[in-house]
């Protein structure tokens, strides 16, 4: 009897702690008010080649995305905008083992893949690495910004309903104006409800 309640204390443990491990993976950070800030930035989120290369989209909705990201870029360089690259990376315990039992592994830290997707190296100044879906979790991407003065973000990359909603959401969160630039993006399901969340925040989807 005593083996099985450990056995059942064991199970119940794991269970809370995977249970953790998943709510972290998704939450929003509220971070600090940022107050007046006049810069503008561009983020890239998880253009990787495990993702961009071997994720579930289209060709032609990769090719449509490319072009638009790339476009961004090149407007951010005319303009001196600083362009920061947010690399997935999974790297806390919890979070690890359910990449491997329901992403099939891919961007677990040291992996194969988790660097910047060929069509987009080489192009950041900046290449934070992310451990959930909000890119600000770590506090990297806060002070990063903080030093170069930015209040105003466009965000392009993937996937639109996971990464890119819960780092705008983060963003908004802290008082920066958002622009997310849908034809920037790639989504393996459809987008409607996570556009409304971003428009009922005040967010701006181009």
């Amino acid at each position: 009897m005593t083996i099985a309640l450990l056995l059942a204390a064991l199970v119940l443990a794991a269970a809370l702690w995977l249970g953790f491990g998943i709510r972290r993976i998704g939450a929003i950070s509220r971070g600090k008010p940022i107050g007046a800030r006049t810069g503008a930035a561009l983020l890239l989120i998880d253009l990787q080649t495990v993702f961009w290369d071997h994720g579930p989209y289209t060709e032609a909705a990769t090719s449509d995305a490319e072009a638009a990201i790339l476009d961004e870029i090149s407007a951010a360089k005319r303009n001196g905008l600083p362009i920061i690259a947010l690399r997935q990376e999974w790297s806390i315990p919890s979070t690890k083992v359910i990449a491997r039992l329901a992403m099939k592994g891919q961007a677990v830290e040291g992996s194969p893949g988790v660097e910047l997707a060929a069509p987009f190296s080489g192009l950041a100044e900046h290449v934070l690495v992310k451990r959930v879906q909000d890119a600000f979790e770590t506090g990297d991407l806060d002070r990063l910004l903080a030093t170069l003065g930015v209040g105003s973000l466009r965000i392009v990359g993937l996937d639109f309903n996971y990464c890119v909603l819960k780092t705008a959401l983060a963003a908004r969160n802290r008082g920066y104006a958002v622009t997310v630039v849908k034809q920037g993006t790639l989504a393996a399901n459809p987008t409607a409800q996570a556009e409304q969340r971003m428009t009922t925040a005040g967010l701006h989807v181009q």
